[in-house]
């Protein structure tokens, strides 16, 4: 496993206007132990089978879902298999795991780091999230393992520095600040900036792993929110031939570039039953239901055009109180690679970084041996290696 070393911190002056995970930490996680990942607009993590490529995909859609109000059980439906291998547990038969990450935006950087009980019990054993200048803003701790509760601490100087309260076990203390603090002193106001900060940018993330054998099949015309299967990429064509006619445009141009065979456009039916399908058009051929193509074409295809939208077409829940213009979305792609030839991994890499340049999409995805190769070498796009 190769790890980073810790990214130093920006200068205020360089902080982004607009929040983003710009590193991932597993200190004790899986495969991973003290491994710090410094992250790219776009990050590919490469490797053979085992090396833990899902694995911090997996790390980082926890913290999202953790910083969008999640449970525990939620963000970790297999708490237990996220424990360290060969972890051995305590005398009181306790072991659990460790994540963070650093975010960057008009706060500075700001650290969080979490320590989870995997068992006996799932739960919260400690939380901290730290400044740019190092100052501690929150802490929490697990003082009465008899209780759902942990011992919270924010600090926010002034007349009254420490204030101390009881947050619920099983939740991300982070997330749950904006509703504590006032933000009427100049302390609170930082330490409401600072979370606030890491949870935009933990909200702004879409998961996404499409499924060719559920993009065949013609879908019923809807509002057009493209799915985390994107088994719905029909009806979502549908929307954006239409609303967004430069982009779709552009993906016309994009499966030109990576499907077999001539593409004049990319065209949608209607059918008499009021569904709706995707078709490529052939020129004097006429024209193709996508669902004939092969398995990488179509997630091709998918990828692509997660790329080419954002968060008003994605199906997701960003927050809704910061503008689209303020967030970053970030794309996570297991196996980004899966199905497509050394073209198409080319072709969406460069689109990737063309897309990301402008810091409002970031994409962190997970490839294998030939996806890397494929990749490494590209402007815009960082590989991560892990293999020993």
């Amino acid at each position: 496993m190769h790890a980073t070393r810790p990214a130093p911190s920006l200068p205020s002056s360089a902080a982004p206007a607009r929040p983003a995970v710009t590193e991932l930490r597993l200190s004790a996680f899986k495969s991973h132990r003290g491994a710090a990942f410094r992250l790219a607009p776009v990050t590919l993590f490469a490797g053979a089978s085992g090396t833990g490529k899902s694995s911090a995909l997996q790390a980082y859609e926890a913290l999202a879902l953790l910083g969008g109000g999640a449970t525990l059980a939620a963000a970790f439906p297999d708490p237990v298999g996220c424990v360290p291998e060969r972890a051995e547990p305590d005398a009181e038969g306790r072991r659990g795991f460790r994540i963070g990450c650093t975010v960057d935006g008009p706060a500075g950087p700001v650290r969080l780091d979490l320590a989870v009980q995997a068992e006996p019990e799932l739960r919260v054993v400690g939380e901290r999230l730290t400044g740019g200048d190092g100052r501690t803003l929150l802490t929490t701790a697990l003082r009465d393992p008899g209780r759902r509760t942990v011992q919270a601490e924010w600090h926010t100087a002034g007349s009254v520095p420490v204030t101390r309260a009881p947050l619920p076990g099983d939740r991300l203390g982070t997330a749950l600040l904006p509703l504590r603090v006032a933000g009427k002193t100049e302390g609170q106001r930082r330490v409401l900036a600072a979370a606030e900060q890491v949870v935009v940018a933990l909200r702004s993330v879409f998961p996404c792993d499409p499924q060719p054998q559920r993009m065949r099949q013609p879908v019923a015309a809807g509002e057009g929110r493209l799915r985390r299967g994107c088994d719905n990429l029909a009806e979502v064509l549908h929307r954006t031939r239409t609303a967004c006619p430069r982009r779709h445009a552009r993906l016309a141009a994009v499966a030109r570039a990576g499907c077999a065979g001539p593409v004049r456009d990319l065209d949608v039916e209607e059918l008499a039953d009021g569904t709706v399908r995707a078709v490529l058009g052939r020129g004097a051929d006429g024209g193709m239901p996508v669902g004939r193509l092969g398995e990488g074409e179509l997630r091709y295809l998918a990828l692509a055009l997660v790329l080419l939208t954002g968060p008003g077409v994605l199906a997701m829940d960003p927050a809704a109180e910061v503008p689209h213009a303020m967030q970053t979305l970030t794309v996570l792609a297991d196996g980004l690679d899966r199905g497509l030839d050394r073209r198409q991994t080319r072709e969406l890499a460069a689109l990737a970084a063309q897309i990301c340049a402008d810091g409002h999409i970031r994409l962190v995805g997970t490839v294998g041996e030939a996806g890397a190769r494929a990749a490494r070498g590209r402007a815009g796009v960082t590989v991560v290696d892990l293999n020993p």
